[in-house]
Order: structure tokens, then sequence, then C-alpha cells
């Protein structure tokens, strides 16, 4: 059984959709601390004039809150949020070869939904691409579990719960997680960590490939079965044993 655990992001980028298909179960990580000036907010899309941010504006208080608790403004100057991001990639994104099936996208998430917690918008637009994408990972939220606040403890116990032989760490895991491993071996877990392959170059709008923008940029680029080749039908290999 591989897990991986990650908090939910804004629109990812490729390589947060190549780690979700490594797994056999998928845990949105929400049930810890907002980061202020991360990627569960904000991520970056790539028009003709350049890489830009694309920003979800979330109250200077949510610091204080779980991911799962943060709201999203339904009032006041930053109320029409998403009917500006729809508006944003319209115009970003409209002369892409196949802005089309974008558009069917973000007409179903900004304009025929009302959102109002960061969470459900996230995962809503994750397993909407993973199921465009025909991913088969099984999707678990932390909050299911019952699991104890230490950072590391937190993890070894919803690893134990899910009877998981193998979790999969992102490359940034390393810096916490490397001198650990005996933790998870003791428990029977294999400790891997994400290597992200190079992955392949497609036509943008700008004139220098970006891989680190949201796969939105793909999926106007791509079509829906080019995709894959993209992402994950790939000779590279995915992971890396710790250290």
């Amino acid at each position: 059984m591989r897990v991986v655990a990650i908090q939910s992001n804004y629109i990812p980028w490729k390589g947060y959709f190549d780690m979700i298909r490594d797994a056999d179960v998928f845990v949105f990580y929400d049930e810890v601390k907002y980061t202020k000036n991360d990627w569960r907010n904000r991520n970056l899309i790539y028009p003709a004039q350049g890489p830009q941010w694309l920003t979800i504006p979330i109250s200077k208080d949510a610091v204080h809150q779980l991911i799962s608790e943060v709201t999203l403004p339904t009032v006041g100057e930053h109320a029409g949020w998403q009917q500006l991001h729809h508006k944003t990639l319209t115009y970003s994104y409209r002369t892409a070869p196949h802005f089309v099936q974008l558009k069917q996208l973000i007409d179903e998430v900004y304009l025929e939904n009302r959102w109002t917690k960061l969470s459900e918008l996230n995962k809503f637009i994750i397993k909407k691409i993973c199921s465009r994408l025909g991913v088969k990972t099984e999707f678990r939220d932390l909050s299911e579990f019952n699991v104890p606040d230490d950072r590391v403890g937190r993890l070894l116990e919803l690893l134990t719960q899910l009877k998981a032989t193998e979790y999969i760490s992102g490359p940034s895991g390393s810096d916490y997680l490397k001198d650990k491993a005996s933790l998870f071996e003791e428990r029977g877990i294999k400790l891997l960590f994400k290597k992200y392959p190079d992955y392949p170059t497609y036509p943008q709008l700008g004139e220098k490939f970006e891989s680190g923008v949201s796969i939105f940029d793909m999926i106007a680029h791509l079509s829906w079965e080019e995709i894959p080749a993209h992402i994950w039908d790939l000779k590279a290999p995915f992971t890396q044993k710790a250290g």
C-alpha cells in the first residue's frame, strides 16, 4: 500500500498530479496550519506576457487556522474573486489550441459553484482533473483519522491506520524526514522521496518554456489524451529511497 499525504494546493502544477498517481491512497493533509505566501491559495499561470501569480485573497487571520478552516471571501471588496479568476484565465489562454477544454473546466469551477472554504475548492479542482485523466488513486482526508498533533507522530499514525507499506514524500520532505527513516522502518514502512523527472516540453504562449506552472496551462495547450505522456508516461524514475 503506497501512500502520499500532502496539503491541498490551488490549481497545482503537473508534479502534484504525478505524485497523486504514484499513490494507491492520497491523503489531503489539510488538518494542519495554513501558511501564508504558499501554494494553498495561489499558483502560476503563463500567458503570452510571461508567468504571473493567480492568487485567492485570504484573510490575514488565516495563519491562525487549519487549512480546512480557511474561508473564502463572499462579501466585501474581494467577493468577486471567482469571476476575476475566470476572466483572467480566459484572457490569458483564449488563444491556446485547447482553450475550449480549459473553459469547460473553469466554467464549472468559477461560474457554476460558489465556494466558501479554500480546502473544498482545491480538492474539487484536483479531483475533477484526476477524474478526467483517468487517475484511479483513492482520495482520503486527514480529518477522517484520529492522529496526534506532533508533526512526525501524526504522519506515522496516519500511515499505520492506512496499513501503508510505502510512504512517498515530496522532495522538500527530506529536510525533516531523512533522519527519521528508522521510525518508519519500525512500523514496516519504506520511506521514499519523490524525484521529479525531466518533464517533456510542449508549445506555450510564452517564448521560453516554463515547467513549474499550474496544470491549467497544460490543459489549455494539450488534449486530455496527450497530457499523460507529459506527466507520468515517462521512462524516468519517479521515486528514490531515503538517504
